[in-house]
C-alpha cells in the first residue's frame, strides 16, 4: 500500500531533497528565513490538493479559500479551548474542511463547467460574508481571531499552569516556530505530496482522469461519475483546510480575508503556472509566486541601481525607470505577463517549459555523441 513504482520513488525521493534542503538552496537568492519556507510548504499543499480536483477532474473551482479559512478558523478555536498542540488543531482543521466541503461539493457538483465555477465563488463569498460580519462571535469578524491570556485551554491547564505570556503551538513540547515550524510544514508536505502520487497512480485516479476526458460518454455506459467526482471535492478540500490549519499553527490568527475571492484566484494561478494535472507543477508555481509576493516586490530603487551598476552611468537611470514598474508594488504586473506568456506559449506551465528544455539537451547530446562515429564511418 505503501510502495510507490520505481518512476515515483525517484520523483519523491527528488522531491523531498528539495523541500528538507530549503534553507540550503534558497539562501542565495534570500529566500531562506523561516517565515517564507512556511509559507512555501503551506501553499504547496494548497496547490497539491487543488490539483486534485481541477488537474483530475477538469472542475474549476473558484471557492477553494472557503476551506483554508476554515481550517484557520477551527485551529485557533482548538487552540483557544483544548490545547497549543498542533497535532489536535489540525485534525480538527482537516474533518471540518471535509464536512463543509462535503455540504458544498454536494451542492455545487449538480452543475459543472462555468455553472460549476459560479457556484463555488457564490459560496466562498457567503463564507467570507459571514465570517466578516454575520458569525463575528465566532470569527470576530473584521478583527480577526486571536489568541488571548485568558483563553480556556482546558487539556493544557491540567498539566501546567497559565503563563504570563501568549503561548505558542507546540508538538509535544517542541515549539513550532522558526525552523522547526518549517520542518514541521516540509514533513506534511511530503505526506500530501505522497498521497497524491499514491492517488494519481490508483484506479480511483484513472477514474477521475476519465471523467475528465469526457464524463458524458461514461454516463451513457451507466456510470455513476458523482460519487467520484465529489470525493474528488471533498479530498481537495480537506488539503485546503490542512494548509489552512498550517497557517493558524505558524501564526495563530484568523482572519476573513483568507477566505476572499483573490485568495482562491491565487491558488488557481500557482496550478496553471506550475502544470495542470503534473504533480510537482503546482508546487513550483506556489513557491513562484510566494517568492514574488515576499522578495520580488520588496525591490525598490536603490536596489535596482546596485544590480544594474555594471552599465553605463548615463543609462542606469532609465534602465531602472523601466524595470522599476515591474518590481515593488508593481510586482502584480509581472505577475500578470508572466502569466500571458505561460498561457500562450506553454500551456503545460512550467513543468512544460522543463520538459521542452530537457528533450532538447537530450537531443543536442545524442547530436554531439553521434557526431564522432560519423565521423569514423566516413574515414
Amino acid at each position: 500500500m505503501l510502495s510507490l513504482s520505481r518512476k515515483d520513488a525517484v520523483t519523491f525521493g527528488l522531491f523531498a531533497l528539495a523541500v528538507l534542503a530549503m534553507p540550503i538552496w534558497l539562501a542565495p537568492i534570500g529566500a531562506a528565513y523561516p517565515g517564507l519556507l512556511q509559507k512555501f510548504a503551506i501553499y504547496a499543499i494548497f496547490a497539491i490538493g487543488f490539483n486534485l480536483l481541477f488537474g483530475l477532474t477538469g472542475y474549476l473551482s473558484f471557492g477553494h479559500a472557503a476551506f483554508l479559512g476554515v481550517g484557520s478558523y477551527t485551529a485557533v478555536w482548538s487552540f483557544k479551548l483544548l490545547t497549543m498542540n498542533a497535532i489536535p488543531a489540525l485534525v480538527f482543521a482537516v474533518a471540518l474542511s471535509g464536512v463543509f466541503a462535503l455540504g458544498i461539493g454536494y451542492l455545487c457538483l449538480r452543475r459543472s463547467g462555468i455553472y460549476f465555477s459560479i457556484l463555488t465563488l457564490a459560496f466562498a463569498q457567503m463564507s467570507y460574508s459571514l465570517a466578516y460580519s454575520v458569525l463575528t462571535p465566532i470569527t470576530n469578524g473584521e478583527t480577526g481571531l486571536l489568541l488571548t491570556i485568558h483563553d480556556p485551554r482546558v487539556i493544557d491547564m491540567m498539566f501546567v499552569e497559565r503563563g504570563e505570556g501568549l503561548p505558542v503551538p507546540s508538538l509535544f513540547g517542541i515549539n513550532l516556530n522558526g525552523y522547526a515550524g518549517f520542518y514541521f510544514c516540509a514533513v506534511l508536505l511530503l505526506a500530501t505530496f505522497f498521497l497524491a502520487q499514491k492517488i494519481f497512480a490508483s484506479p480511483f485516479g484513472m477514474m477521475l482522469r476519465g471523467i475528465k476526458s469526457n464524463q458524458t460518454r461514461m454516463r451513457y455506459t451507466g456510470f455513476n461519475t458523482r460519487p467520484y467526482t465529489l470525493a474528488a471535492f471533498v479530498i481537495s478540500g480537506m488539503y485546503a483546510g490542512l494548509a489552512g490549519g498550517l497557517l493558524a499553527v505558524t501564526d495563530p490568527l484568523a482572519g476573513a480575508e483568507r477566505m476572499q475571492w483573490t485568495a482562491s484566484g491565487e491558488v488557481v494561478l500557482m496550478t496553471i503556472l506550475g502544470g495542470v494535472g503534473t504533480l510537482v507543477g503546482p508546487v513550483l508555481g506556489a513557491w513562484l509566486i510566494k517568492y514574488m509576493e515576499n522578495i520580488f516586490s520588496a525591490f525598490n530603487e536603490a536596489t535596482l541601481e546596485r544590480f544594474f551598476s555594471f552599465l553605463p552611468d548615463g543609462l542606469i537611470d532609465g534602465v531602472v525607470l523601466v524595470t522599476s514598474k515591474f518590481v515593488g508594488e508593481g510586482w502584480h504586473l509581472t505577475l500578470g505577463l508572466m502569466f500571458v506568456l505561460v498561457v500562450v506559449f506553454l500551456p503545460g506551465g512550467v513543468m512544460e517549459g522543463l520538459s521542452r528544455l530537457y528533450q532538447w539537451l537530450v537531443r543536442r547530446g545524442g547530436k554531439r555523441a553521434a557526431a564522432p562515429l560519423a565521423e569514423a564511418a566516413a574515414e
